[in-house]
């Protein structure tokens, strides 16, 4: 059989090689077995199913909900392509025991995926999932066709995605976007977020441009991913017919980029930056920052002059969210395009990212770039820069013990400051920039992550960190 094991965010695997509906019947059957022998105190036995738009999604989730509805469930069934937002949203609304998003996010396109949510409309602990991992096979699949399960009233195949926008107008000034003449594109890379804007912003000023939004299970032969090697054909368009703001969302919308409008990048340090900014001024908003350790040390900066608390975990939203449900945050956020705001669910959201930005817009009426200028002039230039590395996983505990143990004693001219070893190995140095080793948690892929004042210098910082490599 098939060894199926959970990453950071849900089991995924290459389709008709291990991601197969037999290996997706062990998967959901186990997923049952756990509800229902660790029922939630104030949940009833009530469990979402939503997909995306990769090849055979729909009919991965059709049998995922024939099989919680055969072992008791009743289970609500999106009728159409969804963003995993709005399966979240609804598993927290409906007090549903939980909820599965058939989808492999931003992966290349010959992968899917079976991402949990937990009752509380987030991703599912490690603990369960593992707990899920070990009882696969315990019992054999038990199922109801499809149709008996409609005609039963077990399931209920319902278009979700309402809900979940009357659910993000609330959380925005929605009025304000609505009467401001804003020029907005949006790139879902050919994934769920198509259409979105497109009805939520109807009858408003802003006039909408929806790029990449076919339905095309390849993605137009890119990853799903909101990074800025996958904007290229998007950003040569919009150099073309500029507009205000282009906001881009990942294969199932629930992580965000952006371009100017014209066509040239935006990172998502520079994204959590403004909007960190436009609660604090223009909302008033008052609580802790949470940032996953690789987000930029902007946001540091920004929550000392404000006299915040900033809150740093380690990299994985589910540790994001666990901070977020202690209460009291303002943001959540990390560095991969993952945006958590409060009064929502405990989840990344791409949807109400992008409206929030426009609510960042409506707002302060001048462009991106200018309120850029003023984050870098206030807080000092902050550049960033990643590579992943190939590395093999037997060598890593002794490449993060030989970083532990042999730090440098400077990054560039900057003597170091801080060493933190709780996710992988980063280096501080007195100016604030940092280089950063990490390895993937199932691939034998090293990341390597820097910031410095300079393009340059975050290269150079990469190359160091390269170098490291080459100790063991």
């Amino acid at each position: 059989m098939t060894q199926i094991k959970f990453g950071t965010d849900g089991w995924r695997a290459i389709i008709a090689e291990d991601f197969t509906f037999a290996n997706l019947e062990r998967v959901a059957q186990a997923t049952a077995n756990y509800w229902n022998a660790n029922p939630v105190e104030g949940t009833r036995p009530h469990v979402v199913v939503g997909y995306d738009r990769r090849f055979l999604s729909d009919q991965f989730a059709h049998r995922t909900a024939e099989i919680l509805a055969g072992n008791g469930f009743e289970v609500t069934l999106t009728s159409r392509p969804t963003p995993t937002p709005a399966v979240s949203y609804l598993v927290k609304k409906e007090s549903a025991v939980g909820g599965v998003m058939i989808t492999a996010s931003h992966n290349p396109a010959a992968f899917n995926g079976f991402k949990l949510k937990a009752h509380f409309g987030g991703s599912a602990e490690s603990s369960l999932c593992q707990a899920v991992e070990k009882l696969l096979d315990s019992t054999p699949v038990n199922a109801i066709p499809l149709p008996d399960g409609v005609a039963s009233g077990k399931i209920r195949v319902k278009d979700i995605q309402p809900a979940h926008f009357a659910a993000l107008k609330k959380r925005v000034d929605f009025r304000k976007i609505a009467r401001t003449p804003i020029r907005f594109a949006h790139d879902p890379m050919f994934g769920v977020g198509a259409g979105c804007f497109d009805e939520l912003l109807a009858g408003t000023r802003c006039r909408v441009t929806t790029l990449n939004g076919d339905h095309n299970p390849s993605f137009g032969g890119i990853n799903p991913e909101p990074i800025p090697k996958n904007y290229v054909a998007s950003a040569a368009w919009l150099k073309k017919h500029p507009h205000d703001l282009c906001v881009v969302t990942d294969g199932d919308a629930d992580r965000v980029g952006a371009m100017d409008g014209r066509g040239n990048p935006l990172s998502t340090h520079q994204v959590i930056c403004l909007l960190l900014r436009h609660f604090i001024l223009h909302r008033s908003e008052k609580g802790r920052m949470v940032k996953a350790l690789t987000a930029t040390s902007m946001v540091e900066k920004m929550c000392a002059h404000y006299g915040l608390e900033c809150t740093e975990t380690a990299v994985g939203f589910k540790y994001v969210a666990a901070e977020i449900m202690k209460g009291g945050v303002l943001l959540g956020a990390e560095e991969s395009g993952g945006i958590a705001f409060p009064g929502h669910v405990p989840e990344r959201d791409g949807i109400l990212a992008g409206l929030m930005l426009l609510e960042v817009l409506a707002t302060e009426r001048e462009p991106i770039t200018r309120m850029l200028a003023r984050l870098e002039k206030e807080y000092g230039p902050h550049r960033y820069a990643r590579i992943d590395t190939h590395f093999p996983l037997e060598k890593r505990p002794a490449l993060m013990e030989f970083c532990k143990k042999n730090p440098p004693s400077r990054l560039l001219k900057s003597p170091l400051a801080e060493v933190k070893s709780y996710d992988g190995v980063k280096f501080i140095a007195q100016d604030g920039s940092w280089l950063m080793l990490r390895g993937s948690g199932t691939e034998p892929i090293l990341r390597i992550y820097a910031e410095a004042k300079s393009d340059a210098d975050a290269a150079k910082l990469l190359k160091a960190g390269v170098a490291l490599t080459r100790e063991v």
